[in-house]
């Protein structure tokens, strides 16, 4: 009820109380015979009109605050508000307080709920990453204590062996220690003016030999006779870039083709592709490529190598230039990487 209205209400109340104590005066007059001066009803009525006032007003005030005192006891968070200072006509802003605030905390809780999930994710995979490269090096150190290291030729396999797993676990640790850089912007970019086609370049010559012994291709769309400046940070896009390309030549088909093109998206931005005629992808796995140490396939990605961190990093350097990065997909055809960057 509105308090203008309520008001009104407790003054009818009074003006009845106060008729009907008049009716049994007149009553109490009428049976004894005692007359009572007029002036004595006005006083009387007066009196009483401004003490039950008074009386009903305080003690519903009373209890409201006490209700809204209980209300606001349980949801603390509240600013507590009395009902002297409320301007509004009505009690909706309790309402519209609880709902705000009920709505907020199922956010927050839904926020934790998703942070604890995903923590418990990442541990899990980040134990189970170091756990595999771990038990490797362990069981070849255990063989050659119990005896293997007196076979020269079983002790040099063996050796390599483990150091390929150490390698392994030096990579998963310091692309942790790089996403978390990023993440905390402790990792700060030298932005400068360079020319992208030159630097897609140098990636081709570093990963030319990982490519032959998969007999894939790695090339350009075309020909690029003018350079194509960019404005980034020169070492962080290469890694972005060897990151994209060995992606490609890891789960891309043996004897297939890695394209890389650049696409003026307006004025101020280009777009480089990275394109494998490769297996694809599935749609419930591409949403979740960037996400840290998930693989599509299990198996074939760890026989691979690598750590399991390389696409997180690479979404993770783009958003930090706050440039961005998506992918496309068809199982059969191959997959695209493509993101942007700032026109040098």
């Amino acid at each position: 009820m509105k308090i203008k209205n309520f008001f009104f209400f407790s003054i009818a109340i009074v003006l009845i109380l106060i008729g009907c104590i008049n009716v049994v005066l007149l009553m109490f007059m009428y049976f004894t015979d005692v007359i009572l001066p007029t002036k004595v009803f006005i006083i009387l009525s007066a009196v009483l009109f401004v003490v039950l006032i008074i009386i009903i007003n305080n003690g519903v005030e009373t209890y409201i605050n006490f209700r809204i005192d209980k209300i606001y006891k349980q949801v603390t968070s509240l600013k507590k508000r009395r009902i002297a200072n409320i301007n509004a006509d009505e009690f909706d802003f309790l309402a519209r307080d609880i709902l705000k605030y009920t709505y907020k905390k199922k956010q927050e809780i839904k926020k934790l709920n998703f942070r604890e999930n995903y923590r418990r994710d990442f541990l899990g995979n980040v134990a189970h990453e170091l756990k595999t490269p771990l038990f490797t090096v362990q069981g070849y150190l255990l063989t050659l204590i119990e005896g293997a290291a007196e076979d020269v030729e079983i002790r040099e396999k063996y050796l390599k062996r483990a150091n390929l797993a150490i390698t392994r676990l030096s990579e998963i640790v310091g692309d942790l220690d790089m996403i978390t850089k990023l993440e905390t912007n402790d990792l700060k970019l030298k932005i400068d003016t360079f020319n992208i086609i030159k630097v897609i370049q140098k990636v081709f010559d570093l990963l030319e030999m990982q490519a032959k012994k998969r007999s894939i291709k790695l090339r350009l769309d075309k020909f690029y006779d003018i350079p194509e400046f960019v404005l980034a940070d020169e070492a962080k896009i290469e890694q972005v870039l060897i990151n994209l390309v060995m992606n490609s030549i890891k789960y891309g088909k043996i004897g297939g083709t890695t394209i890389v093109s650049i696409e003026y998206v307006d004025d101020e931005k280009i777009a480089i592709n990275v394109t494998d005629n490769g297996e694809g992808v599935k749609q419930e796995d591409v949403e979740r490529l960037f996400e840290r140490f998930y693989r599509v396939e299990k198996s074939r990605s760890r026989d691979q190598g690598g750590s399991g961190l390389g696409l997180s990093i690479v979404k993770h350097i783009i958003e930090a230039h706050e440039q961005t990065i998506d992918v496309e997909s068809t199982i059969g055809q191959g997959s695209t990487f493509y993101f942007t960057l700032e026109k040098g």
